[in-house]
């Protein structure tokens, strides 16, 4: 009599029991992964080989496979969850042991700035340099910028406007000592402000006077257009000097003059970028500002027709300082650092790992892996390119453990316990009966 078959049924279900168990106790757990028994029969080894009649022993558990399928995708409201909604692997390190791998997408920032999850473990991708370009190469920890970003003086201004052919004219008749009195709107159509930044991204106020003259014997249209940078006019000097003012502190001459054609539409001239030379001043607020030379200032986009005075668009490239307010991550993994002045530019980029064999990563915990022989070398490689898959931000990647198929699996291997203990109970009887024989 043999009670093997029986015993090995009964560890057999009862691993199976284990594994269950498992993934049911996961199957909140973001990013894990469930596994399945998988078992083999066992046969006698005999010299010649197991015979035509042979009888297994029993059953052994061959592996236990983890299913890296991908689990479902569930949003938050935390901009620093990621999920990888394909294949692939977040590759983390505590900078001593080997590369550590996981679909666990809870991650925050530590007070040094490095992107880290639960246990400290840092995400690792490409750096970026101080203007915001990707560095690749090999991966390394992602650690924010600490410093915030530096001002940018303003180099270029680009405005679109709309000035009102039906407009009277304001311009005063040649001979006339001034130009414009610009504390009286009735020598000027229409005036607007933007602002540009000085060196230290100080904010400067630029306003700009509109002007219209009398038409020329072709029907052209005249607009005169006076400049003024915290209260004082400048013209387009390169040294941002030398206008001529009356006795008022109004300037006698304009910044520049725009021509129209008597159809109206884009302007005859200027049809080149004007250079704009800001001279140094002192803000309404008190604050001494710097001089800015040489801005190249584009009104090729003005208009004249028979509608209302309106800036339809205006840009200009500088900005004033600003500190980390925030950090987004696109679906290609690029980290973009947001500031408090509106800027942003990319902080690294999160770099994924995939197997040729994941069931062959060994588990150590804490939802994570490590490569060995079985699964192969790890293939990196951005978000969303070749068999990568791409990264939603404020989001997470449920577990993949069927809750009702393992119920299911569980009242399974509960039958199949009490069937392999029933086997060896009959053998038990079977036994004792013999053991009664005179």
């Amino acid at each position: 009599m043999s009670f093997q078959q029986g015993l090995s049924g009964l560890n057999a279900a009862a691993k199976s029991l284990d594994i269950i168990g498992n993934n049911i106790a996961n199957s909140a757990t973001y990013g894990s992964k469930g596994s399945r028994a998988e078992f083999s029969d066992v046969y006698a080894a005999a010299l010649n080989g197991a015979g035509l009649n042979s009888v297994g022993i029993g059953t052994t558990l061959a592996a236990v496979s983890q299913q890296f399928t991908q689990g479902n995708i569930s949003t938050t409201d935390n901009p620093m969850d990621l999920a990888i909604n394909g294949g692939g692997f977040f590759q983390v390190t505590d900078g001593v042991n080997p590369t550590r791998y996981t679909r666990n997408g809870q991650f925050k920032i530590n007070r040094e700035g490095f992107i880290v999850n639960n246990d400290a473990l840092k995400l690792m991708g490409y750096p970026a340099d101080g203007t915001g370009v990707i560095q690749p190469g090999t991966a390394q920890p992602l650690q924010l910028p600490t410093a915030g970003i530096a001002p940018a003086v303003t180099t270029t201004v680009k405005m679109e406007f709309n000035l009102d052919s039906r407009a009277k004219v304001t311009a005063p008749s040649a001979g006339t000592a001034t130009g414009i009195d610009l504390k009286d709107s009735t020598t000027y159509n229409n005036a607007t402000s933007f602002t540009v930044f000085d060196a230290k991204g100080q904010e400067v106020a630029v306003t700009l006077y509109y002007q219209k003259a009398a038409p020329d014997p072709t029907g052209a249209n005249t607009w005169n257009v006076y400049a003024v940078a915290n209260g004082t006019p400048f013209d387009t000097d390169a040294a941002g000097a030398g206008i001529a003012l009356d006795g008022f502190g109004n300037p006698t001459t304009p910044y520049t003059t725009i021509t129209f054609p008597p159809t109206g539409g884009k302007p005859t001239a200027p049809t080149t970028d004007l250079t704009m030379a800001v001279p140094a001043g002192t803000s309404a607020t008190g604050v001494s500002t710097l001089p800015i030379a040489g801005i190249t200032f584009n009104i090729l986009g003005a208009n004249e027709n028979g509608s209302s005075f309106a800036v339809t668009a205006l840009t200009q490239d500088g900005y004033a300082p600003g500190q980390l307010s925030g950090i987004t991550i696109a679906a290609n993994g690029v980290v973009q650092a947001r500031y408090s002045n509106g800027q942003s530019k990319p902080a690294g980029q999160v770099e994924l790992a995939a197997f040729r064999n994941p069931q062959g990563l060994q588990a150590q915990g804490g939802n994570v892996w490590i490569r060995s022989v079985a699964s192969g070398e790890a293939i990196v490689g951005v978000p969303g390119d070749g068999n990568m898959g791409s990264i939603q931000s404020g989001a997470l990647e449920e577990s993949n453990v069927d809750l009702t198929a393992e119920l299911v699996n569980m009242v399974t291997a509960q039958r199949a316990y009490q069937a392999n203990a029933q086997t060896i109970k009959t053998q038990d009887q079977v036994l004792q009966t013999i053991v009664n024989l005179r």
